[in-house]
């Protein structure tokens, strides 16, 4: 990746999620042209961004190695879609949820890059290969899910479209943790991905338990999911309007129950199996700093 620092990435929507990439991207020493299709959206992006950069620094909170002021020098705003795509490697999408307004995005930004430039959406739950289905070459597209905001929160999800091309998703793992994320790959798309499944599963048994009145509704909103989830919307209300119809349809997707045993039980097994080695080093390592550093305070007692 060291390459690829100081290169430029465009982030198409000047959003919450939009300005979170920027922000991330920027850290890690990248030049980011940020792009909205409504005049003044942009430039007004970068005065917000400026202040939370700031701010983050004062707080002693700002991520990468790079001042606030030498983070915000590789920042510019751009009304104009062509000269944002000058010269970039990588294109983050982060327009609204809105399949249609997708796709369009990704027509018009394929036509004013060269092949070898990455596609990459921003969506929660809408399907590689319906988002690109208007890319003629998609072997350079991805979807790369954050969770909101990804500044604050490095989960990402990297999820391919059935022609993408293996080099493409070591690019966009390999930019990811460069920018101080935690990427996980899915091997292949499926509605949701992985991460909204496990909390829409959540999310669903949660309400169940809430109208049969088997358990009181602030343990659920305090322990549970719907705090968080309100993150992505001003309220449960809006969080509601915006997502219900495509958690209904990922609920409608889950298969039947397991029975926890024979072939698939064994391949999880095996799997669990060979990661242990690896995870008890990592384990034995935090172990032995921590005893040097209790070494460390009894002889300073002493």
């Amino acid at each position: 990746m060291s390459s690829l620092k100081g290169k430029i990435i465009t982030v198409v929507g000047s959003g919450l999620i939009g300005r979170s990439w920027a922000m991330l991207f920027m850290s890690g020493g990248y030049m980011v042209k940020i792009y909205d299709n409504i005049p003044g959206q942009a430039s007004g992006a970068i005065t917000d961004i400026r202040k939370q950069i700031e701010e983050l620094q004062q707080a002693k909170m700002l991520r990468g190695n790079l001042t606030a002021a030498e983070q915000l020098s590789l920042l510019s705003s751009h009304d104009d879609l062509l000269q944002a795509l000058e010269g970039a490697f990588f294109v983050q999408e982060c327009v609204f949820e809105d399949l249609e307004a997708k796709q369009s995005v990704f027509h018009e930004v394929e036509n004013l890059v060269t092949e070898s430039v990455i596609l990459s959406s921003s969506t929660s739950c809408l399907m590689p290969s319906n988002v690109f289905s208007r890319v003629q070459n998609r072997t350079r597209c991805i979807i790369s899910h954050p969770v909101n905001p990804p500044y604050y929160v490095r989960l990402v999800e990297l999820v391919p479209h059935p022609e993408t091309l293996p080099a493409v998703m070591d690019v966009a793992y390999s930019l990811m943790t460069d920018v101080g994320q935690a990427p996980v790959r899915l091997r292949k798309e499926i509605d949701g991905f992985a991460l909204n499944r496990v909390q829409y599963a959540i999310i669903a048994e949660s309400w169940r338990l809430v109208q049969v009145i088997m358990i009181i509704l602030k343990n659920i909103l305090t322990t549970y999911p719907f705090s968080g989830e309100i993150l992505n919307a001003p309220s449960m209300e809006d969080y509601l309007q915006r997502y219900s119809e495509g958690i209904k349809r990922v609920l409608n997707t889950f298969g039947p129950v397991s029975d926890f045993s024979g072939e698939p039980a064994d391949r999880i097994i095996k799997e669990i199996c060979e990661l242990i080695p690896a995870e008890q080093e990592h384990l034995t390592a935090r172990r032995e700093r921590r005893d040097q550093l209790l070494m460390g305070l009894a002889k300073l007692k002493k």
